[in-house]
């Protein structure tokens, strides 16, 4: 499933893996903010959101380590949807 595709589920939750203070400063409209260095501790929370579950970040970098971390831990439909402007021209695109 594309990025596109996965955003235009009606149950998908998007998750900002940004830290807070970048996350007040712009966000993805109803996103979630889980900083990477949270989401070990939220695994068995993660595992029960809705799917699919979008991560996001600055560049890519640190949501590629969030989603390749999901995934070695058994999440499913997890994907790597890369930089907050990657993910706004995503949504433009998917809706």
């Amino acid at each position: 499933m594309s990025i596109q595709t996965a955003l235009r589920e009606n149950q998908v939750t998007i998750i900002d893996v940004r830290e807070p203070y970048e996350f007040e400063t712009d966000h993805i409209q109803g996103a979630l903010n889980i900083p990477l260095g949270e989401v070990p501790g939220c695994i068995k929370e993660l595992r029960q959101m809705a799917k699919p579950l979008v991560l996001y970040c600055r560049s890519g970098n640190r949501s590629g380590q969030a989603a390749n971390y999901l995934v070695a831990n058994g999440v499913t439909e997890v994907y790597n949807g890369g930089g907050l402007y990657d993910m706004k021209h995503y949504l433009m695109n998917a809706r």
